[in-house]
């Protein structure tokens, strides 16, 4: 059986390669017309996406799967109206591909630039949510990658669906249909199959639960875009706007569990807590959230649970989350620092001196201002989707859309020039 999948994803991954050369060539018209093609496609059938998704929902509660996953994995009329904005989103984007930048003139006489290009073949390794086959597939499609996408077993049937879609639509504007690949054995050998596939795939990006990105670039032959945990914060300053820092603090929290830029942490500065928190207790004891907190917000909230050192470290992707009283924001910055996982964080404050040094000071790849947490992420960015996000500093940061699956070469124009 594993040497019947070692076989499978080379075979894939020999494909890709061969694909990926056809779509570094492909001209815009025909990578939007794709795009635009699968939009369609999704709304069309969506009834068939409905019904593929409902039978992974059926299996993945009785296999118990965690809430989180559950609410990860389900394909809702809006989450499948945003995949389809998403598409068209991405087609409206300027094409990365072929973009000039910097040439000069040299002393030599010769012109130096450099020129946009893509990565090649894209792998990507992911759990439950089944938005990411399309996403993916689209941010590939524009930026002339060629991908393999290895869903999770709990996704299988959705992502089976969608792919039908995807197919479709490449093979309407005479593009490859195997630029997009969806690896169709749920065997978990696949897994590492693919890690080793460093003869075929240029970079792999795993999008899932933290063993599983560990995992991934533990054993990873080829370059890897990743975020580990997503505990992200939200900072309510002396100097903030009680009113908009409630409405802040508990959409980052409660808009959406399940999601790596959720809050997971409430600070708040000490002058300004026994009234943010007369407000933004109730609301969360109403919503069902657990809050766990320190010693001076348990006085302030008698009826919440202690928090300890773990539980700041903690990224729950539940009702969860934990709570600190500080004393401003030098504390604010130097928890962070310490907690933090360098996805997302946010400030709320009138002062925009303290503003200034949490976006200068803070080593997040998104630093929010007023704003929650809950916006890092590719279609609130303008990116059409996204593919990712990465907490590393090389190559893509934040949310990963089409200028992150690409890369840059430099160009030389000369007429004869040689060096002397």
């Amino acid at each position: 059986m594993t040497e019947n999948v070692r076989n499978y994803i080379h075979a894939m991954g020999r494909t890709a390669r061969g694909a990926a050369r056809a779509m570094a060539r492909a001209e815009t018209g025909k990578k939007n017309a794709a795009l635009n093609t699968v939009a369609e496609r999704l709304s069309a059938r969506r009834e068939q996406l409905f019904e593929a998704n409902a039978a992974d929902l059926a299996a993945a509660r009785e296999n118990r799967l965690a809430a989180a996953l559950l609410d990860r994995l389900e394909l809702t009329p809006a989450r499948l109206e945003a995949m389809a904005d998403g598409l068209g989103q991405v087609a409206d984007l300027a094409d990365p591909v072929g973009e000039i930048s910097g040439m000069n003139y040299r002393p030599t006489g010769i012109q130096v630039g450099q020129m946009r290009v893509a990565l090649g073949v894209v792998g990507i390794i992911y759990e439950s949510r089944p938005n990411v086959t399309a996403d993916a597939a689209g941010l590939c499609i524009k930026s002339g990658n060629a991908v393999i996408l290895r869903g999770g077993s709990e996704a299988i049937n959705s992502n089976r669906a969608i792919a039908e879609c995807i197919r479709a639509g490449l093979q309407a504007a005479g593009l490859p249909e195997n630029a997009v690949q969806v690896v169709g054995t749920t065997d978990r050998a696949a897994v590492g199959e693919l890690l080793a596939l460093d003869e075929f795939v240029d970079v792999i990006i795993p999008r899932g639960g933290k063993g599983l990105i560990e995992r991934v670039s533990k054993e990873a032959r080829m370059p890897v875009i990743k975020h580990l945990d997503g505990v992200c914060h939200v900072y309510i300053d002396a100097e903030a706007d009680i009113e908009k820092a409630v409405i802040v603090a508990y959409n980052a929290k409660t808009q959406r569990y399940g999601t790596c830029c959720t809050m997971e942490c409430l600070l708040v500065a000490e002058p300004v807590a026994e009234k943010v928190l007369a407000s933004l207790g109730p609301m969360y004891e109403e919503a069902g959230v657990e809050i766990r907190g320190d010693e001076r917000s348990r006085e302030i909230l008698p009826g919440i649970n202690a928090a300890t050192d773990e539980d700041y470290f903690t990224e729950y992707l539940a009702p969860v989350m934990s709570l600190k009283i500080v004393g401003g924001l030098d504390e604010a910055m130097e928890h962070i620092e310490h907690y933090g996982s360098r996805h997302t964080d946010a400030i709320v404050t009138e002062n925009m001196s303290h503003a200034r040094r949490f976006m200068a000071e803070v080593d997040s790849s998104s630093v929010m201002v007023n704003a929650s947490t809950r916006f890092a992420d590719g279609y609130e960015y303008g990116l059409g989707a996204e593919i990712g996000i990465s907490t590393d500093k090389f190559h893509a940061r934040g949310p990963v859309g089409l200028e992150g699956l690409t890369s840059q070469k430099f160009i030389v124009l000369g007429d004869g020039h040689i060096r002397k």
